[in-house]
């Protein structure tokens, strides 16, 4: 087997810019800790907010930190479907021309006209482990799991660097599609 990565399923989420955070939660709140995630000073907070598309609502959704510059709002497509929001798939932080959505919090509301994205599946390496893998950044690979639902997910795109800590992220959707676990082993493919 050559190189692997483990499974890191995401769940729909929010990533929130500290104006939006303070407008939901009120100006003298700060994020609280639940977690940490798979990348070094990222976390799950316990705060949480509804999204609100034009034929639904997404309620009790996850803000992870820390606080991003611009509010950025994961889902998966199925997600979309619910909401009416219409699924773009896209790169974290690529938010120019993406859908809005309005957030409501437990002090305040948001109206973002963008920043919903469903998030592109890649794969995190720091740069001594993408060097190991014999990718860089930027690249775009196959990554094979096996099981009984065996498959092989394309158009992965490799993020290294020195932020980063080994571990590809994908969509609920795309993790059932396989029958994937959290931490489930699978083979980057070149």
């Amino acid at each position: 087997m050559g190189y692997t990565v483990p499974a890191g399923i995401s769940n729909k989420h929010v990533h929130l810019s500290e104006a939006d955070f303070k407008t939901l939660f009120g100006e003298d709140a700060e994020m609280s800790f639940f977690k940490k995630l798979s990348q070094p000073g990222q976390f799950a907070t316990d705060d949480k907010v509804d999204i609100v598309g034009p034929i639904g609502t997404l309620k009790g959704i996850r803000i992870l930190g820390p606080y991003r510059k611009q509010t950025q709002v994961e889902l998966a497509q199925t997600d979309c479907f619910a909401t009416g929001i219409k699924g773009v798939l896209r790169e974290s932080g690529k938010l120019e021309g993406t859908p809005g959505c309005k957030l409501v919090g437990p002090k305040g509301e948001v109206e973002l006209t963008e920043g919903v994205i469903v998030a592109q599946r890649h794969i995190h390496l720091s740069t001594a482990q993408a060097e190991e893998a014999g990718v860089k950044n930027g690249d775009i690979v196959k990554v094979k799991f096996d099981g009984p639902r065996a498959l092989v997910f394309d158009n992965v795109v490799v993020r290294a660097g020195d932020t980063h800590e080994r571990d590809m992220h994908l969509d609920t959707d795309e993790a059932n599609a396989a029958g994937l676990q959290n931490g489930q082993l699978g083979e980057i493919v070149k």
